[in-house]
């Protein structure tokens, strides 16, 4: 049974240019390697980062588009699993994509693949207004992926507001959260850590998180902190903030397996086989002031 591995996050700043936001990536995986990473970490949208509309024409099938291509060849130099978190994939849907999280294995083969589930439909007033529901299509399916380095929970972004998707991950083993993000800065400076550290301890798990950083186009700002969590929630490592920064972290197994005997509330689980319709609901009737 392996014990620990070194995982690689690399947190960009991507925008229209896909060639550009390409050759970004390959030097934050080469950087990743050379610092002895077995498995690397892309943040969401990594080939794109502009109108939504844009993405639909460069939609491609996944493993087979000029994208795919790039990133399968990027995993086959640097001998790393590259989990690619966020590509616009072709959806049955007219008018529709997929945001399409994609692990390449060593030899560049595709392991799996995950498509958004929870879509970034937001209007906060004076700060917000995205609808990426206008051109994605939601994905309906959690997913595990087991190598050998370790059990990954797959999930993007917007999905980590949503504790019971990681659950079900966590059940069906995972061992390593995996969080390709583009979170805003609005919503990052007083969420972001949070949420991390909260899905870690909740599942007794690591969390691995890459995000994009800065400004992509007017009115678009990503926050960064790319960040990787231990299972009792402590941050192991931080990006800092920068278009193009790259952490590699031990992720120690035996610390993983050590915080789960000691805190065993996974196996403690008593809710999951509740219906809602059986939850009790009171209501007092003190019309006392």
């Amino acid at each position: 049974m392996r014990t620990s591995f070194r995982l690689g996050i690399v947190q960009l700043c991507a925008r229209q240019d896909v060639e550009e936001n390409l050759r970004a990536v390959a030097t934050g995986v080469h950087d990743a390697a050379e610092g002895g990473a077995d498995f690397v970490l892309l943040p969401e949208n990594l080939a794109y980062m502009g109108p939504e509309a844009g993405k639909l024409a460069m939609a491609e099938p996944v493993g087979t588009g000029p994208i795919s291509a790039a990133l399968a060849s990027l995993a086959r130099r640097a001998h790393v699993y590259l989990a690619a978190g966020g590509i616009p994939e072709c959806a049955r849907e007219v008018g529709k994509v997929h945001n399409t999280f994609v692990v390449f294995a060593p030899n560049g083969d595709v392991c799996a693949t995950y498509r958004k589930i929870h879509l970034f439909d937001i209007h906060i007033p004076e700060a917000i207004d995205i609808l990426e529901s206008s051109t994605v299509a939601p994905g309906c399916d959690p997913v595990v992926l087991s190598t050998p380095l370790a059990t990954f929970g797959l999930s993007i972004c917007y999905d980590l507001r949503f504790p019971e998707l990681y659950r079900k991950l966590a059940l069906a083993g995972a061992e390593v959260m995996l969080v390709p993000a583009a979170f805003t800065a609005h919503t990052g400076r007083d969420h972001w850590h949070v949420l991390l550290r909260a899905r870690a301890i909740e599942n007794t798990c690591y969390v691995a998180a890459a995000g994009q950083f800065g400004q992509h186009m007017p009115g678009r700002v990503s926050y960064g902190r790319s960040a990787v969590v231990d299972p009792w929630g402590r941050v192991l490592a931080e990006a800092p903030d920068g278009e193009l920064s790259t952490v590699v972290v031990t992720i120690d197994l035996e610390r993983l397996r050590a915080v789960r005997r000691g805190m065993p509330s996974l196996q403690h689980i008593r809710c999951n086989s509740v219906s809602p319709d059986a939850v009790l609901v009171c209501q007092s009737k003190d019309n006392q002031p």
